[in-house]
């Protein structure tokens, strides 16, 4: 007779990952004299990068921000949150505000020479996406993008920890603002969400010490 698989427990050996993610927590106060590697960062990166996405069509951009100076002038419109202008580098998530057939067929015809031929299916698949996303509302196209970004962030936020990087996940801000402040708008973009980089400073940080709380498995796993 087969013997069930047992599940995992709080007291289960824990693979490094799961060892980084009881580690990270969202840092409120970093120190800002110590900057994240840019080795760290490009990984951070690639795996937002690497994140799925639905149909393939990475309807989002993320834009690297350091300079102080920008930092400075985003901090007032997020909140003052101090993570902004501490950590050495501000991730903002920008997701497309239309999906347009350009977009669509941009995706579609890089997938093709990437791979080096053409399916019948996926081209039956772009026209299925063109006739019906150009034509939907605007808002409608962009909260769905957004909702991809956010793929690419959690992936961000696990690699970042797995760097031992400290993140801080971030929908506190005026997004119109920011997108005047970054110039989005002309480049078809709307922010949707932002994640500063840095290390945690634990003095001052009234979280730093405190139990991580996540409800058990039993009263958020369920199995079908």
């Amino acid at each position: 007779m087969n013997q069930p698989i047992p599940h995992p427990t709080v007291t289960a050996p824990a693979s490094e990952l799961i060892e980084r993610l009881h580690w990270r927590y969202a840092a409120k106060k970093m120190d800002p004299a110590k900057a994240v590697p840019q080795d760290k960062v490009e990984r951070i990166l690639e795996a937002a990068r690497l994140a799925p996405t639905s149909s393939g069509l990475q309807p989002y951009e993320i834009l690297v921000v350091t300079d102080p100076a920008v930092r400075a002038r985003i901090q007032p419109i997020a909140w003052n949150q101090a993570q902004i202008t501490e950590g050495s580098h501000l991730l903002v998530f920008a997701a497309w505000d239309h999906y347009t057939a350009e977009r669509i067929n941009h995706m579609f015809d890089l997938t093709n020479e990437v791979r080096g031929f053409r399916s019948e299916g996926w081209e039956n698949y772009r026209n299925m996406l063109l006739s019906a996303y150009p034509q939907r509302d605007p808002e409608v196209n962009f909260q769905h993008a957004a909702r991809q970004a956010y793929i690419g962030l959690s992936a961000a936020m696990v690699a970042a920890a797995f760097e031992e990087v400290d993140c801080t996940p971030m929908e506190g801000f005026d997004p119109a603002a920011l997108d005047e402040i970054l110039g989005l708008r002309a480049r078809g973009l709307r922010s949707a969400v932002i994640l500063p980089l840095g290390y945690r400073q634990p003095e001052g940080d009234w979280l730093v010490n405190l139990q991580k709380v996540r409800r058990p498995r039993s009263e958020f796993i369920t199995e079908v």
